[in-house]
């Protein structure tokens, strides 16, 4: 199913639409005052400067305010209730905006401009929060995208609408008024047809001192390393957006050589392509959150950010040409295909961390969390504004800030991949799969979300764990033949995903010993165990008796045992076919079409390895 059947569902779509038209207001209002006080009010350029410069820092104050008490009402009441309240404080806000329009009190706009701030700060936690417990675990990277691409999509189009609105003659406060006022109204009306989203920690002691606060949510999000580090892969893409879009206009006269609607068109390219990027993100993960795709969409950030350095069109700076004429230029398109392919790659790097964090973050918690998140993003929004003042101040050029942003993008995404090589690995074992086999799965939900549970599978190839890894939703630890998990390179892969090594009696007896412990000691923390009961891979594609060590571990351990088969892997690269006849030949088959299907849990008492054989074979069919 698509994630677009989600815009359908009432669950998502009321949400969604309350979220898109928030953002949509936020920047048809702030757009519509920078056109006001900077185009229309005649005031001298540095009184103009001191405002645009402040507006920022007022919007993005009640961030370092608010978020952690935001964060508290997300957890301690009802979500949907918030919503409703946040949406008729906009409706005041603009109400207030109204009056600043018609008066051209520019204080009185600042000021709704801090509340604006307001409104974003205590709508951010829910925002992210709810989508968990709206939405199933397979829908979670669908839906982020949806949000993401909404949101992209409704900022640009606020963005051209405020313009727009205060450039008709002699209406175009009026317009922006009844504009802004109409849109927060819809917004309330969404919001009264969002279902019920219940607290998930009612019992929170409310702490009203935001500094203590903000420093006890920073403590939160700090808890999980891997999830700690995610959000700072979030706010390290909002550093690198602020900076690349903060250079836009500049960049569009005096290296584009173009007017306004050339500057329109970047900002489009840009956010059409990090729609695009977010809404492949479900696609090329399976609907799973596969946070391998975010090292891919930093790479890319990087590649193409450099290129734009080297892109420079035939133009004049201060030409002011259209964007019809533009696009005529020689090398416009290369520039164009730059800031689509940035923006469609920030869409990869982005939409796998927001899933990430609301799917391993404990629910009771998500709301701090991503108050959390919040706060962090706020700080390095700010020091993205003085990275981009810093270097123009030394002297370099828009091209030259494009180039250093995505040379020190290198910097920052490794520093974080080492920090958490989970990022590496997944990348490694989503590269490897997908360029090796097409992959179809099927009864995967039987892989429970929560709780400990022993996995079985037939094993066919070298390559089956990493087939899993890249197909199953939910982390496992897989037991594997010490051989295997000292293969070069694969072995990153092994050892960061905390795979179990082990060798027969007679090989090592206290490697397996070792493995049996370990393989306790995970069921008994609630972790999911996969093994390969066959005890090696096939040799003629049949599957063989199940040994006794499955057993073993259930006797100690009773745990629920998940069958999983592999299909149509007999005879594909890595895979054994012909191997004894023919040692010199290659498998026959590459990009091998192949299936992992899973069958219902049995109970511990139930499973025994013969009675597990039985039912992998049965799943497994006829097809090798």
């Amino acid at each position: 199913m698509s994630q677009f059947s989600l815009l359908a569902k009432r669950r998502f779509a009321p949400f969604f639409w309350t979220q898109a038209l928030g953002a949509f207001n936020d920047n048809a209002f702030r757009n519509a005052m920078v056109m006001l006080v900077a185009f229309q009010m005649g005031l001298p350029d540095a009184q103009v400067s001191l405002y645009t410069n402040l507006a920022p820092a007022l919007f993005i104050l009640p961030y370092f305010l608010f978020s952690a008490t935001a964060g508290q009402l997300a957890e301690k009441y009802e979500k949907t209730r918030i919503i409703r309240y946040v949406k008729l404080f906009e409706i005041a806000a603009m109400a207030i905006a109204a009056i600043g329009f018609f008066t051209h009190h520019v204080s009185l706009l600042l000021v709704v401009l801090f509340l604006m701030g307001v409104h974003s700060t205590v709508f951010g936690p829910i925002k992210y929060s709810i989508l968990p417990q709206t939405l199933e675990r397979s829908e979670l990277v669908g839906g982020n995208a949806l949000v993401e691409t909404g949101t992209q999509l409704a900022m640009l189009i606020g963005m051209i609408v405020g313009n727009s609105l205060m450039l008709i003659a002699g209406y175009g406060t009026l317009a922006a008024s009844l504009t802004t006022i109409g849109i927060a109204c819809a917004g309330y009306l969404a919001s009264r047809a969002i279902p019920a989203a219940p607290a998930t920690a009612p019992e929170l002691r409310f702490n009203w001192n935001p500094f203590s606060e903000t420093w006890r949510v920073l403590r939160i999000t700090h808890e999980d390393r891997a999830v700690f580090n995610a959000v700072l892969g979030i706010s390290w893409f909002w550093f690198f957006g602020t900076v690349m879009i903060a250079q836009l206009p500049t960049y569009t006269r005096h290296v584009l050589g173009g007017d306004g609607s050339v500057n329109t068109l970047v900002l489009t390219l840009f956010s059409l392509g990090t729609g695009l990027g977010s809404l492949m993100c479900e696609r090329l993960s399976r609907k799973r959150v596969e946070i391998g795709l975010v090292p891919m969409g930093a790479f890319g950030l990087t590649v193409f950010a450099i290129d734009l350095y080297f892109a420079r069109p035939a133009t004049v700076p201060g030409m002011a040409l259209n964007w019809m004429a533009f696009v005529g230029v020689p090398g416009a398109w290369r520039a164009m295909l730059d800031l689509t392919m940035i923006g469609a790659f920030a869409g990869f790097y982005v939409v796998p961390l927001f899933a990430f964090v609301q799917s391993r973050a404990p629910r009771e918690r998500l709301s701090r969390v991503i108050a959390g998140n919040n706060i962090v993003n706020a700080l390095l929004i700010c020091a993205a504004a003085a990275f981009g003042i810093g270097l123009t101040a030394l002297g370099l050029d828009v091209p030259t800030i494009f180039l250093v942003t995505g040379l020190v993008n290198i910097a920052v995404a490794g520093y974080i991949f080492t920090l958490v090589p989970e990022f590496m690995m997944r990348f490694v074992t989503w590269v490897l799969v997908n360029a090796l086999y097409r992959v179809r799965v099927d009864g995967l939900k039987n892989v429970p979300d929560e709780g400990a549970a022993l996995v079985v599978c037939n094993h066919v190839s070298f390559m089956d764990p990493l087939i899993l890894m890249a197909s199953v939703r939910r982390p496992m630890r897989f037991v594997m033949y010490y051989k295997i998990y000292d293969i070069p390179v694969l072995s990153f892969v092994f050892r960061t995903a905390k795979a179990i090594p082990i060798a027969g009696r007679h090989e090592d007896p206290q490697l397996m010993e070792r493995a049996f412990e370990a393989v306790d000691e995970a069921l008994a923390r609630g972790e999911v165990v996969c093994i390969f009961p066959e005890g090696g891979i096939t040799r003629d594609g049949s599957i063989q008796n199940f040994r006794p060590g499955m057993d073993r571990i259930l006797a100690r351990r009773p745990v629920p045992v998940v069958p999983l088969a592999l299909r149509g892997m007999w005879g594909s690269i890595f895979s054994r076919r012909d191997s004894a006849l023919h040692r010199a030949r290659l498998p026959r088959r590459f990009w091998s079409k192949i299936e992992l299907v899973g069958g219902a849990p049995v109970p511990a008492v139930e499973a025994s390895a013969a009675a597990m054989q039985a039912r992998v074979t049965e799943l497994r069919g006829d097809n090798l």
